[in-house]
């Protein structure tokens, strides 16, 4: 049975026994001022066998009124009590088509269908931007991963038709966007973990990795003139050791390539809050614009203007951030500072006291 039957006989269930009580109850109070016997000189006093002939068909006729009310009354009333969810099932079956545009907006006091279909809403709301990010990520991916395939067709098809060319400049070109399509091919695999959270969380230390970090990309700051400076205290978080050590890299690698070419600074800093610690990287550079810096943890995105040619990067360093601290239940904030340069801030929750030891 529908839930609509289920209810209409529940109301009239109900309306029926409340019926035969009230009667039950008329008749017991009757009973106790009737007297017992047949009826007395000319027939006119009240006794109880009269009571029950006159008594029982009307309530027969009063429960039988009840049934037929209760199951007209309580099939009208579940209709409109289960509205709203007629509604919140016939969107459901417009998102189950593949149509996530599709909105309740159900009208009415805040009631708990209320809650529900706003909480549906907001559901296909959240839905729809992902599903829309994840189209726009692979349509970027494919973009970005065609462009160093189409390179290496180019450059094999010159070596092919001009044997007399210089292979090794050619191979000296095909080796470079081989590994540029080996870093995008490892990125994408790298954010696809974070983003599937598939990993052992385990103690690691914020400061500990940031030294890490700056003594690899120390010779490439030296190269560029960029001068690091660390400070901060012990930050112990919980996750993994090779991701948080990637976020930092990453970000560390960011400020120094996206600096002022020799006489640029990096500053990386740790902190704890009470219930965070704190990762702050920033940098010297060029002056960029809030509406600009809002773009640049967007796949692929790498800014107007920013793109070096010695490290152009594959436009995934702050998604990937991102998605890292994300997983890590964090967040990250980028900030323009006034001078020029950016200031990024990655926050995440200290572990339990137990859990570091």
């Amino acid at each position: 049975m529908s839930v609509r039957i289920k209810l209409t006989l529940s109301y009239a269930g109900f309306l029926m026994l409340a019926g035969a009580l009230l009667l039950a109850a008329v008749w017991m109070f009757l009973l106790r001022y009737v007297p017992d016997g047949w009826p007395g000189l000319l027939g006119i006093a009240p006794n109880r066998y009269l009571l029950l002939v006159t008594f029982a068909p009307a309530a027969a006729i009063v429960l039988v009124f009840l049934l037929v009310f209760g199951l007209v009354g309580g099939w009208i009333l579940a209709g409109r009590m289960l509205a709203p969810l007629t509604r919140i099932t016939d969107a459901t079956r417009v998102a189950a088509s593949g149509s996530l545009s599709h909105r309740i907006r159900l009208e009415g006091r805040r009631d708990e269908f209320r809650e529900l279909a706003d909480a549906f809403d907001a559901m296909l709301a959240r839905l729809e931007a992902h599903v829309a990010e994840h189209q726009r990520f692979a349509i970027n991916a494919s973009h970005e991963l065609r462009t160093p395939l189409a390179i290496s067709q180019s450059i094999l098809e010159v070596a092919r038709k001009d044997p007399k060319h210089d292979h090794g400049e050619l191979l000296a070109r095909l080796h470079a966007v081989n590994a540029r399509a080996i870093d995008l091919t490892e990125a994408l695999l790298l954010l696809s973990r974070a983003d599937q959270r598939s990993f052992t969380r385990e103690p690691a230390d914020l400061s500990l990795l940031v030294e890490e970090a700056v003594e690899t990309l120390l010779p490439l700051a030296e190269k560029r003139g960029v001068t690091i400076e660390t400070s901060g205290e012990i930050t112990a978080v919980l996750g993994s050791h090779t991701l948080l050590l990637q976020m930092t890299t990453n970000l560390v690698h960011n400020a120094i390539v996206h600096n002022l070419p020799g006489r640029g600074t990096v500053r990386v800093t740790t902190s704890v809050r009470p219930e965070t610690v704190v990762l702050t990287v920033e940098n010297s550079g060029e002056t960029l614009s809030p509406e600009l810096v809002a773009t640049l943890t967007e796949p692929f995105q790498r800014g107007t203007g920013r793109v070096c040619d010695a490290h152009p990067g594959v436009g995934l360093g702050l998604a990937i951030v991102k998605r890292i601290a994300q997983a890590h239940y964090g967040s990250l904030t980028i900030v323009p500072c006034p001078a020029g340069g950016l200031r990024v801030v990655v926050e995440l929750p200290t572990p339990p006291p137990n859990a570091v030891g």
